[in-house]
């Protein structure tokens, strides 16, 4: 996800960049006076405790405008990130807006300022003035603006430059340069971002055989539970010894060691563009896991994918590889095969659908020979990609 906060005095050219942003990169706007104003429209609960405090004299709290942003970020997830106008306007605004991206599992990406001499920026405002029938575009209410965007921003410029993702641009270049410029600064911020796939489906589904394939191709590490237990018991490590004597007792091996596994392999340095995460999240405990390891790590899943099969195809994959040396334990009877995909739909089918509502889930028809599902997953991630970059 791509979060982007753009700031800039009156008539640094803002709203013309932002049209940019919102168009490439697939953002949603947010600014808290447009919020504000649908919500009054809208006759919320929000917007008419907003507008009694307007009709009386006062500023609307730091408390009224973060339950509208939060609600707006959660009913948008179908966009790859937001685009931040006016938010946040004060100090303590950029304390709530960090809690809030926590909660919501992302973070704020960067920091764009157009810097534009107060002169300039009158200059800007005096001559839309001519046109606008702004009453507001005049000297005198021009400098007013100006002195309080400068007192008010300067700490909230200060904050993100202490976090390292402040950047910026001269507003005064042509709109052309300025977007050239802004560009280069949003391709550096995505080339950090790694690109991490989930992927779901039944027993049988094709999951493993399409996850290996689908990470050779784009040039991201498979991660799946079952390989990464064999690798420990074939080292003959102290987990790989635990793990043996949990199989030999039956026993399902815990997020206590399959985590810090997991935790290892992300925490590795290696030239990987992300990650296809295959068997784990099983459960919804696992789920949350996965989402503190990835912001743990400055990421986040970028796409979510489930392959579906039919059951009795996948009853009659599972059985045909029952014959063969990929055999897994619940494939040797029809009654523990029904059993184990009675289990996915138990404990992994509400994780799927927990995603769906958060991230949105994409199906994929795993029906026909591998290379026409692998075509069809592959298509959906190169997506994803573009949308990324």
């Amino acid at each position: 996800m791509l979060n982007i906060a753009l700031f800039g005095p009156p008539g640094a050219g803002k709203g013309t960049q932002s049209e940019f942003l919102i168009k490439r990169y697939n953002l949603f706007y947010i600014s808290t006076g447009d919020l504000l104003r649908k919500e009054m429209a809208g006759k919320t609960k929000l917007g008419l405790e907003a507008q009694s405090i307007i009709a009386a004299g006062g500023l609307v709290s730091d408390e009224i405008i973060v339950q509208i942003i939060e609600k707006t970020i959660t009913d948008n997830t179908s966009c790859n990130g937001f685009l931040f106008d006016g938010f946040p306007r004060t100090y303590i605004q950029a304390y709530i807006l960090e809690g809030l991206m926590l909660k919501l599992h992302t973070s704020l990406n960067c920091l764009i300022s157009l810097a534009v001499p107060e002169e300039e920026s009158v200059r800007r405002l005096l001559k839309r003035g001519l046109t606008s029938g702004r009453s507001d575009d005049n000297e005198t209410v021009i400098r007013n603006r100006l002195r309080e965007y400068h007192q008010k921003t300067l700490p909230v410029l200060q904050f993100y430059r202490d976090k390292g993702i402040f950047a910026e641009v001269d507003g005064t270049k042509s709109i052309e340069e300025v977007t050239g410029l802004i560009t280069q600064l949003v391709t550096a911020e995505l080339s950090k971002s790694l690109f991490n796939v989930v992927l779901f489906g039944y027993p049988g589904s094709g999951r493993g055989s399409q996850g290996r394939a689908l990470a050779r191709k784009f040039g991201l590490e498979y991660l799946a539970t079952g390989p990464m237990l064999d690798a420990e018991i074939k080292q003959g490590t102290e987990t790989g010894r635990k793990i043996v004597a949990l199989y030999e007792n039956g026993q399902l091996v815990p997020d206590e060691i399959v985590v810090p596994l997991i935790e290892q392999k992300l925490a590795a340095p290696k030239e990987v563009q992300g990650y296809i995460f295959k068997g784990f999240p099983r459960t919804l405990v696992q789920s949350y896991i996965l989402d503190g390891l990835l912001q743990k790590h400055d990421s986040s899943i970028s796409k979510i994918i489930e392959i579906e099969v039919p059951t009795l195809e996948l009853i009659r994959r599972l059985d045909e590889r029952s014959k063969t040396e990929s055999c897994m334990p619940y494939d040797t009877s029809t009654s523990k095969i029904v059993k184990r995909l009675g289990e996915h739909e138990a404990k992994t089918v509400p994780v799927i659908q927990k995603y769906n509502q958060l991230h949105g889930v994409t199906k994929i028809d795993g029906m026909g020979t591998f290379d026409e599902v692998f075509a069809r997953i592959s298509a959906e991630i190169e997506a994803g990609f573009r949308s990324m970059r």
